[in-house]
């Protein structure tokens, strides 16, 4: 744990300002959970108009206390809670916890407020969570500085799994997921509008508790990703799994976290690729950062993918064979012994090849389960077991079927999840410790989520730690951005040490006709204006000129064209005609959280329709790259299709690693650069256009 927040998550004392005798009001419920779930530290109630609280001394203020508390849980509203935090700070409180809403998250009198409430913390060295916070609670100390009904609705258990939620809402849905699956949660902390401390800092924090062996995050934003990076490095240190919901992916949602938490969104592919980079497992909601808990918690590591299905019902096997491969999976080919083996234990009209259909034949044997699981996991090619059981209750012993399947669980080393949507069945299950889930859908895609992740996970310590993303050097808001024409953006790439075509920047007809004596037929003929940065659209682009006649000609037009237009004319590009196998794009941006953020995939006109890029951070490696390229839909032609040779990906990599390299190296002075078409074939690369764009301040002033 850091000794940073050591007085947030274990106190030695604690003033509740607002305090309430009644234990339903949001100022009565910390005290009710602290006195009831076991906290060994001092509790002072602070309220003017009550004498006791819930059976303790009350007192009228906090100047009133015989010692200074180590946190304070702030409950008053409005201006009270303002002076609250003003008075905790000039005491010497080490913490404070503000549960009132209606700060930065409400507009913009509340974050004046707010921002009052920070200054004043900082000014003392007080750390703060919240506004607009559910509050803070950990099992493992008893320090429940939370107003959350759910500890009433689902009783505490200390576990080994860590919630952090900017949402107090998700915080308590995650928390009684994992409780309604008999899983024990040692912290969950909601830092609502994150005016100090953050989901990051208190995943770090967590990550270092010795009690802990799964992190379940939920973000609306995230504002220091080197602290997120660290709690990460930290978990995989202790092979502990960090999964995530990052919402805010469509641009409603975006809205929506402003409103709830006035969270800043961030571009949510360039989230994508940090979380992936770090090894955090990103999922789309908190239903699934519950699901995959048991799975996790049992340790399991499997590298394999291969799965056997054993059910009672034919109808099962085939569903359960047609999905597997949606969740990454495929069926593990049974050797001719094994099958041998199971039949010896099934009924003579039981199929044994897998999926495994053990028939209805269950109903009077009861030991079918507990048979063929070990002789399955036998077979060299299995490494995922699905238990699906469509139909089972009364008749069936049931608690023999879990006691065999938690038997296998502890004996095999193999991971086994079991599908059952009967409640009480279900029950069976989960009370013997077996990964438990409504569908086969659901625990196939836990499957591929676990095997996923450990993939991942295992290519990050084989390669070495990414490195840290370092604070931005430039501010979120850069003012005004300016596009470089294509001859200066091409100028600009080609001083880096990027290969660029040959071209000639021509101010007269005769230039350009003699730039295409040296290039050679053909050339392509293109107007170079900062003004216009997307030129076919405006006919400033000719291709394919095979004589001076043509050459003269485009130059003129897209001179008259320029000027009809209004637009600032730098010159006239004449350029070698580029010919490859595929166009694709690289391009990178500077992003005011994350630096530099690369982008690399297929190309040409119609890259913002088909989007078909991958998004990395930078600097990356050019495995980095490769692995990226490879998931997209075009890899197949990448790689050759046919008689079509392979295009050179690794200079396609080392290209894209140079200009994610260029805008990192800018640190904020290059916006953006977009290199499209990239002509990629067998003999490699060619830039054919370039647009960069760069803040205007970095613009040479003009006399």
């Amino acid at each position: 744990m850091t000794a940073s927040l050591q007085s947030l998550l274990a106190p030695r004392s604690i003033a509740v300002i607002g305090a309430s005798d009644n234990a339903h009001k949001i100022g009565g419920r910390p005290i009710h959970y602290m006195k009831t779930h076991g906290y060994a530290g001092t509790l002072y109630p602070v309220n003017p108009q009550r004498d006791t609280i819930q059976g303790l001394r009350a007192f009228p203020t906090l100047d009133a206390l015989p010692e200074v508390p180590e946190l304070a849980i702030v409950i008053v509203a409005g201006d009270a809670a303002v002076q609250a935090v003003r008075d905790c700070a000039r005491l010497g409180v080490a913490a404070a916890i503000v549960i009132a809403s209606g700060f930065g998250e409400a507009g913009a009198e509340g974050r004046r407020q707010q921002d009052e409430m920070v200054r004043a913390a900082r000014s003392a060295g007080m750390r703060l969570v919240g506004p607009n916070s559910q509050g803070l609670a950990n099992f493992g100390s008893g320090a429940i500085a939370s107003f959350s009904t759910m500890f009433i609705e689902v009783p505490p258990q200390d576990g080994p799994v860590a919630v952090v939620s900017q949402s107090g809402g998700v915080a308590a849905m995650v928390y009684g997921l994992l409780r309604g699956q008999g899983i024990g949660v040692r912290h969950m902390h909601a830092t609502g509008n994150q005016a100090d401390i953050t989901v990051s800092e208190l995943a770090l924090a967590v990550a270092h508790d010795p009690g802990v062996r799964l992190v379940l995050l939920y973000l609306e934003s995230l504002s220091d990703p080197e602290v997120l990076a660290e709690a990460a490095r930290v978990a995989r240190a202790r092979n502990m799994p960090v999964v995530a919901v990052k919402a805010g992916r469509s641009q409603d949602g975006q809205r929506a976290a402003a409103s709830h938490t006035g969270a800043m969104a961030s571009e949510d592919r360039a989230v994508d690729a940090f979380l992936a980079r770090h090894g955090i497992w990103r999922v789309d909601d908190a239903h699934a950062l519950a699901r995959c808990a048991p799975l996790y918690l049992r340790g399991w590591n499997t590298e394999g993918r291969r799965l056997v299905v054993v059910s009672n019902s034919g109808a099962s096997c085939v569903m359960a064979a047609d999905a597997a491969p949606s969740f990454g999976l495929a069926l593990a080919p049974l050797s001719d012994a094994t099958q041998a083996a199971l039949a010896e234990r099934l009924p003579g009209f039981a199929a044994t090849a897998n999926p495994i259909d053990v028939t209805a034949a269950l109903l009077t044997n009861s030991a079918l389960f507990g048979d063929v699981l070990p002789v399955a996991a036998r077979d060299p090619a299995a490494d995922l077991f699905l238990l699906d059981i469509p139909v089972s209750g009364m008749g069936y012993d049931v608690p023999r079927f879990a006691r065999d399947a938690a038997a296998f669980a502890d004996r095999a080393g193999k991971p086994i999840a079991v599908a059952v949507w009967q409640a009480a069945v279900a029950e069976a299950f989960r009370q013997a410790g077996v990964p438990t889930f409504a569908s086969a859908a659901e625990a196939l895609g836990a499957f591929g989520q676990l095997v996923s992740h450990q993939q991942r996970l295992r290519q990050i310590a084989e390669e070495g730690a990414p490195p840290l993303p370092a604070a931005p050097a430039l501010p979120a808001s850069i003012a005004a951005g300016v596009t470089l024409s294509e001859a200066a953006s091409l100028a600009r790439l080609s001083a880096a040490g990027i290969s660029v075509v040959e071209h000639y920047l021509c101010q007269d007809v005769d230039a350009a006709v003699a730039a295409w004596r040296r290039i050679g037929a053909p050339v392509a003929v293109k107007a170079s204006s900062p003004q216009v940065p997307h030129k076919s659209e405006h006919g400033l682009v000719a291709l394919h000129c095979n004589d001076p006649g043509a050459v003269a000609s485009a130059f003129t037009s897209q001179v008259r064209t320029l000027k009809a237009m209004g637009a600032a004319c730098e010159g006239i590009v004449v350029a070698r005609m580029a010919r490859g196998q595929r166009e694709c794009m690289v391009g990178a941006h500077w992003d005011p959280v994350f630096g530099a953020v690369l982008v690399v995939g297929d190309g040409g006109k119609y890259v913002e329709v088909l989007r078909d890029t991958a998004v990395l951070l930078a600097p990356c490696r050019q495995a980095d790259v490769a692995r990226a390229l490879d998931r997209l839909r075009i890899a197949p032609l990448l790689r050759g299709v046919r008689d079509e040779t392979a295009v050179d990906i690794g200079a396609l990599c080392r290209l894209a690693l140079q200009v994610g390299e260029l805008v990192h190296a800018a640190g904020g002075a290059i916006r953006s650069v977009d290199l499209n078409p990239v002509m990629a074939s067998a003999q490699g690369v060619v830039v054919v256009d370039a647009l960069i764009e760069v803040p205007a301040a970095a613009l040479p002033m003009r006399s």
